[in-house]
Parts: structure tokens; sequence; C-alpha cells
């Protein structure tokens, strides 16, 4: 959707102009009708008409595309230079003012509604500018192109600003939108391990509802004794450590699994399209990668000389991701209170399977 509402405007404004031209040619060839009243209406006539129902079909499709506007400026434009000649022609006694009186008709309509619009202008005047100055035959001619090309030179030079302002336009919402979603994808982020928060699982969980059938399952995975490490070995530490072990997570899992530091030393791991076998396949490989980068923790003895997780998995029904969240966070906590560095399967636990939970190494 980028520039959608920018180019959203544009249309709107093309089809204002677009129903700005039609109102004019039909209120003017009507007056002209209402005024004249001869056989020579014909033009006229045929402009009233076509400009009436296509202002109307318009007016009753407001969201429709019209690539009209050229076709309908030159197809009057022709109507308005037959008009001119046959009134001239029929009726003797008019003066060339009257050709003067005439080009500035066509020039009017154009500039009212055709101002920014360069090509249409152009071929609505054209028809009548050139009638005018054959009719003419030389005797006005340089007042004839004066009136012409001083609009032309005008509308030709706004329409180049015109040009130049919409392509700055662009270029600014554009960067605009780049940078909303880059502080958009940043708000989603934690910046410490560069998975998502839970603003981001929020964004990720509706896009998986909506676009992913199968089943789904939440992993939560907790570092063991992490207070403790902070304690002894300091925070900066305690960061470098988060920071690898997110790393591991994210390379144990499937590029379609979402992953989330969902708190302090907590993460969340969001597997699609799995069963419950599969689920503790990647729960234990998580478990083994993180093993396997031997980060020390001597204040984990109990468990092990290095940096472990603990890990609790549930399976999302209807939908409901909370009720699976607060699944896998009672399987967690059995696995923390049962020694950890292990696995628990809350779908395991509901059926009365308490058996020794998996063990990563």
């Amino acid at each position: 959707m980028k520039l959608q509402s920018y180019n959203e405007l544009l249309h709107s404004k093309y089809r204002l102009s677009l129903m700005l031209f039609l109102f004019l040619n039909t209120a003017a060839s009507l007056f002209y009708i209402y005024s004249r009243k001869e056989s020579s209406d014909l033009p006229a006539q045929i402009i009233a008409l076509l400009s009436g129902i296509l202002l109307l079909w318009t007016f009753l499709r407001p969201k429709g595309k019209f690539p009209l506007l050229n076709i309908a400026a030159l197809v009057t434009g022709l109507l308005w230079a037959w008009q001119i000649l046959r009134t001239f022609e029929l009726v003797f006694y008019f003066d060339n003012s009257f050709l003067l009186l005439s080009l500035f008709s066509a020039f009017f309509i154009a500039a009212i509604a055709l101002n920014d619009s360069l090509l249409p202008f152009c071929l609505h005047t054209a028809p009548p500018s050139i009638t005018v100055l054959v009719l003419d035959k030389g005797q006005n001619t340089l007042l004839i192109v004066f009136t012409i090309l001083l609009p032309l030179i005008g509308f030709s030079l706004h329409n180049l600003l015109q040009r130049r302002r919409d392509r700055f336009t662009r270029r600014l919402v554009s960067q605009l939108y780049e940078e909303k979603e880059a502080w958009s994808d940043l708000s989603m982020l934690d910046p410490l391990t560069g998975l998502y928060n839970r603003r981001g699982l929020t964004n990720r969980l509706k896009n998986i509802f909506d676009n992913h059938a199968g089943n789904h399952y939440v992993l939560l995975l907790d570092i063991d004794h992490f207070k403790a490490y902070n304690d002894n070995y300091g925070h900066a530490m305690g960061d470098q450590a988060l920071a690898r072990v997110s790393v591991a997570i994210r390379d144990a899992v499937r590029s379609r699994d979402v992953v989330v530091r969902y708190g302090g030393e907590e993460f969340l791991v969001l597997l699609t399209n799995v069963n419950e076998a599969i689920a503790m396949k990647l729960a234990e490989r998580i478990l083994h990668y993180v093993h396997e980068l031997d980060i020390p923790h001597l204040f984990n003895e109990r468990v092990a000389t290095h940096v472990t997780l603990s890990a609790g998995f549930a399976p999302i029904e209807n939908k409901d991701f909370d009720s699976a969240l607060a699944s896998a966070d009672r399987a967690l906590y059995l696995a923390k209170s049962r020694g950890r560095n292990a696995i628990f399967s809350w779908q395991a636990l509901a059926h009365g399977d308490m058996t020794k939970p998996a063990d990563a190494r």
C-alpha cells in the first residue's frame, strides 16, 4: 500500500478535473443553443449530450478509473471547431471579433478545468485555434497567435512545476513511509538480541492465524539460574550470554518459526504447522544448541557447568494463544522445579504422563 493515499488523492483530483471540464462544456453548449436557436447548433447539441452523459457516468462511479480526459478534450475541441466553422459560414454579418470570442471561450473552459493537465489542454484548444487561424485569413494573425501562445506557455511552465512538485511529493511520501516502516520494525524488535518483542509477537500471531493452517505450539524457554549468573559475572556478561543464546535458539528452529525475547531471560518460540513429536524434537535441538555454546556458568553446578535452558510447550487450540501460553508456562514451571535443563509437554502432562522429561544432552 505504498503511496496509496497519495495516488488516491491524485485520482480524486483527476476525477474532479474531468467532471468540471464536462460540466463547463455542457453549460457552455446549452447556453449557446438557448441564445442562438438556429440550425447551425448541431455540434453544440452533440457537445451538450455527450458531456452530459459522461458527467452523469463519472458522478455515478466515484471509485472508477477515468482514462477519459484526453479523449473528451480532443472530441469536444473538434466539436467546438466544427461549431465555429458552421456559425462563421452561416452568419455572414459577424466580423472577425467573433473568431476571437470563440477562441477565448475555448481557452476559458480549458484554463479553468485543465490547468493541471497540459496534454488535455492542448488537445481541447488546438482544433478551435487552427480553425480560427484559417478562418481569419491573416487579418488578425498576430493577435490570435499571441492569444494562443500566452496561455500555452503559461500552462506549460505551470505543468512543469507541477510535475516537479509531484515528483518531490512522491519521494517525500516514499521516504516517510520507509522511515515509518523502519521505526515500526524497530518497535517490534528487542534491541539486545534482535528477536521479536511482545509487540512483534502480537503482530506475527495475527498473520500466522490468518495465513497458516495446521497445528501451532507455544514453546517457553528460560535460562537456568540466570539471576545468579548476572550477580556473579556482571550484567555486561549477562547481556553477552543473552545475545549468544538468542542466536542459538534462532539457528535451532526453522525460518518460519517466530522467536521472541519474552522477558528478561525468558524466550518464546511460536512453532508453526507442527505436531507434538516435532515440537519436542525442535525443543530438544534448542537445548542442545545452547548447551553446545559452552558458556561457563559455575553457579549452575547442580545442572551443569555451562548455561542451560528449561522448556515447556503446549498446543494452540482454537486460536486461543493466551490459554496455550498459560499451559506452556505451567509446563516450564514443572521443568524448572524438577531439575532444570529439561523439557515438559503440557499435552503429555494433561494425559497423565508424568515420566521423566527429555534431556537435551
